[in-house]
């Protein structure tokens, strides 16, 4: 089960339409290397369609049903590369880390349209073992303006603010109540 995004709503989804639209114009968006060719072609198309319509769940569906990513792929361990399968959770890692990123940016420009001066961290989505790393950022605050700027430079890398922070931590932003 996906995260848990308080504030996806019709306003949230347009500015994350919008979000992708700019990193699609800038050839920016984030492509997996784990996407096969076919699954690099409906890529754009299926961010979009989760976000005007569904969620990260959606997505990750659509991933696995339509067979959008590799089985294996090379890996080097001790200086030597290998086959390895790709994990059953790369579907669920993909979609749940893209649309999270942009439902971040689409509640950064939210605030900032709204002139609300910061967001705030919160678990959107229960761990087995939450890293100390999260943890200690859930209830903290940032500049809508330092967030967005820092998500839209760090296509495919943590960000630098760790918001949200790496694969599979259940951690997304708010607007403060």
């Amino acid at each position: 089960m996906g995260i848990y995004y308080e504030n996806l709503d019709e306003i949230t989804r347009r500015y994350m339409e919008e979000e992708l639209n700019l990193d699609i114009q800038s050839r920016s968006v984030y492509v997996s290397t784990r996407l096969i060719q076919h699954g690099i072609e409906l890529w754009n198309s299926l961010l979009l369609e989760a976000i005007q319509h569904h969620n990260d769940d959606w997505l990750a569906n659509q991933l696995q049903t339509m067979g959008c990513l590799k089985s294996h792929e090379q890996r080097v361990r001790n200086g030597i590369p290998h086959l390895a399968k790709v994990p059953f959770t790369a579907a669920e890692t993909l979609a749940e880390g893209e649309f999270n990123r942009f439902y971040a940016r689409g509640v950064c420009v939210r605030a900032i349209h709204e002139n609300i001066p910061e967001i705030e961290v919160y678990r959107g989505k229960e761990v087995q073992r939450p890293r100390y790393e999260s943890e200690i950022k859930i209830g903290k605050r940032f500049s809508p303006k330092l967030l967005l700027n820092d998500l839209r430079t760090s296509q495919g890398v943590e960000p630098a603010l760790g918001i949200p922070p790496g694969p599979n931590s259940g951690i997304t932003i708010r607007i403060p109540k």
